[in-house]
């Protein structure tokens, strides 16, 4: 099976900004996974108590984030962005959107009001991202 690559900017195969686009999807998504990373690790025992989610679980999270976010940034930086590895971002962002759905109502945890209000909000955030990403590889393609 032959990978097919993405060029960088107005060098993407259609001859748009697809690659600009897809780009800037891929690093947004960087940048916000690394910032939320970050204030999950930073802030996980200040945050346990008013969202209802354990500090050691707000960790794992932040952990996996920042590995995320260099996997992205990784992917964003190439030369060519090989649109296999796209479109796993892009499964995995809307696995995650599920997982925090059902993460918010299932009683794994006593999330609060704000907790709830909180995985959604960045379950929508990460749908967008992949809404992003499924447009900027549509238009480099």
């Amino acid at each position: 099976m032959a990978t097919r690559d993405i060029g960088a900017g107005s060098t993407a195969k259609a001859g748009t900004d697809g690659g600009r686009t897809l780009r800037l999807a891929l690093k947004t998504d960087a940048v916000a996974s690394g910032g939320l990373g970050v204030l999950a690790l930073a802030l996980g025992g200040l945050l346990d108590g008013p969202l209802g989610i354990p500090q050691s679980f707000l960790v794992a999270v932040g952990v996996f984030l920042l590995a995320y976010a260099a996997f992205l940034v990784v992917i964003a930086t190439r030369p060519r962005v090989i649109a296999p590895a796209v479109w796993l971002v892009i499964v995995g962002n809307a696995a995650w959107v599920v997982a925090s759905v059902v993460f918010a109502f299932v009683d794994w945890y006593p999330l609060t009001t704000l907790g709830v209000v909180v995985v959604l909000a960045q379950a929508v955030a990460v749908a967008v991202l992949a809404e992003m990403q499924v447009i900027g590889l549509r238009k480099a393609s």
